[in-house]
């Protein structure tokens, strides 16, 4: 049945199926952002991946979000996570060096104000300009500038909203928005058909909320223990890391309610994929998958740190 309604839909040169040629055949009225965001070339591309995977492995397709959410984590995130790791390496190995020309510095411009007379706020305004010249000179010589550390969350983000809106799409049957009885109509409908009945233990429907709140609640514990670990890291913690740690606590604490009022499919997902994240968080503390990606030894890394992280949540 699957396959007689794909090839009822539309399909690319050579006979490949593809849902955004389906979706762009069948366009209806543009809806709201949200819609026009759900029915996007990038949530489709994510469909007809997770599609493609299930078909391989021929996998029930509880089992296919969790594997996805696995492969992506590892095959995307991973990477990009390492390389975050070592580019915050490089920051803090920094630290002792700003300190030192910093002070330096500020003897240099001290001397300058007395013999040219420069007022406080001159002599403030030189010593901010040639300390961030100084600084980004060292960002360039250690190839390690602060932005790049960024790219996993420029990465992570929207390939989670692109897949989180694929098994929504999937699980509710979504199509275009004129609602039209068309090709793609008939393909959601029996990709929904499929989710209504491959779920497992308690969520065997992954077309509806999971109303035992059993996924929203793992998530959000998940959630907050990835908080926790990473918190626990910090040796000085500044007023902005504060508010910042309290503001993801909240964020887990709100994903709770939220993730019970999606489809089972889309709470598995963000379960699977937290879980992924918190298992690599702990890789990326072990000393010898750290020196494997190459990633500089700080002073603040431990030689035991999954006894400190035991110690930190205990305590």
């Amino acid at each position: 049945m699957w396959r007689l309604a794909r090839a009822g839909a539309a399909r690319a040169p050579g006979g490949r199926l593809t849902v955004a040629a389906a979706a762009a055949a069948t366009a209806g009225p543009s809806g709201g952002w949200y819609e026009r965001l759900a029915q996007s070339a990038p949530v489709h591309w994510a469909e007809e991946g997770l599609v493609a995977l299930q078909e391989a492995a021929g996998l029930p397709w509880w089992a296919a979000i969790v594997c996805g959410a696995g492969l992506l984590r590892t095959a995307v995130t991973l990477p990009l996570a390492a390389h975050q790791s070592r580019l915050l390496a490089k920051l803090e190995n920094l630290q002792p060096e700003i300190k030192k020309l910093a002070e330096h510095l500020r003897y240099e411009v001290s001397v300058c104000r007395k013999q040219l007379g420069w007022s406080e706020k001159v002599a403030r305004f030189h010593f901010k300009k040639n300390l961030r010249r100084i600084i980004t000179e060292l960002y360039i010589r250690d190839n390690c500038h602060p932005f790049k550390a960024t790219l996993l969350v420029w990465v992570q983000i929207p390939m989670w909203i692109c897949v989180s809106l694929a098994l929504r799409n999937c699980s509710v049957g979504a199509t275009d928005s004129g609602g039209s009885k068309s090709c793609l109509t008939q393909y959601f409908l029996v990709v929904q058909e499929q989710f209504s009945a491959g779920g497992a233990l308690w969520f065997t429907d992954l077309t509806a909320p999971d109303s035992t709140w059993i996924l929203p609640v793992s998530l959000g514990l998940m959630n907050l223990l990835i908080v926790e670990i990473f918190a626990s890291q910090k040796m000085e913690v500044s007023r902005f890391q504060k508010l910042a740690t309290n503001f993801f606590r909240v964020v887990s604490v709100v994903m709770i309610p939220v993730a019970a009022t999606v489809p089972s499919s889309m709470a598995l997902y963000w379960l699977s994929s937290s879980f992924m994240g918190l298992s690599h968080n702990l890789l990326l503390r072990s000393p010898t998958f750290r020196r494997l990606c190459c990633i500089p030894r700080t002073k603040s890394d431990s030689d035991t740190p999954y006894r400190d992280i035991v110690s930190a949540l205990t305590t």
